[in-house]
């Protein structure tokens, strides 16, 4: 039998390597494990006040409308979900799919930013805002701070779907497609732990 090499051991490493290696590329994991690193502040905070002040944030919790972030817990998810298939698409150059892909996901991603803005103004109209109380102020804050995210997300998503128009996705060039699925991921999971905590978690 021949000896194994070295440079044969070598070689395997390093293709090992680039088989595990993360999606996207390592700056926007950077921006990802930061943002994750500021809402768990947010929900730490949360956490916290609500202990102190059980009973404002039950009823905090009471007043909000539970069926609208089921709503725009749905769409998130169901946006999220087209992603992944349009990334699969993208790394076989199906540009024509990855395009119609993403238009559903940039869909379901508006139905999530038009019902936030009908619970926002159901809100403010009842005469609840920032300075209402404890709770509110981190409802705001919290779930304007995600929003944000979702309105930057669906620029990205947008960007992908020019490219895919003009052909621009294949086997060998799909990181930066890795790299916005990986974002838009974060903004799906981060919102399903909003939804948790201050929708659910009673």
């Amino acid at each position: 039998m021949p000896s194994r090499t070295f440079s044969d051991d070598s070689t395997k490493f390093q293709s090992h390597l680039t088989e595990t290696k993360l999606p996207g590329d390592i700056a926007m994991w950077l921006v990802i494990i930061m943002e994750l690193t500021i809402f768990a502040l947010f929900f730490i905070g949360f956490a916290v006040m609500k202990r102190l002040e059980p009973q404002m944030f039950i009823q905090g919790q009471n007043t909000i409308h539970i069926t609208i972030g089921l709503a725009c817990t749905l769409s998130l998810l169901l946006s999220s979900y087209l992603v992944a298939l349009a990334l699969n698409e993208a790394k076989s150059g199906h540009n024509v799919k990855v395009s119609k892909l993403l238009i559903g996901s940039l869909s379901f991603a508006f139905i999530y930013i038009i019902a936030k803005i009908y619970e926002y103004t159901l809100l403010i109209n009842a005469g609840f805002g920032l300075s209402t109380n404890d709770f509110f102020t981190l409802y705001f804050f919290i779930t304007g701070f995600h929003f944000m995210h979702v309105v930057l997300g669906c620029g990205i998503l947008y960007y992908l779907h020019k490219q895919s128009c003009k052909g621009f996705y294949g086997p060998q060039n799909h990181q930066g497609f890795e790299a916005a699925t990986a974002y838009w991921h974060m903004v799906d999971l981060v919102w399903v732990l909003v939804f948790f905590l201050i929708y659910i978690s009673h």
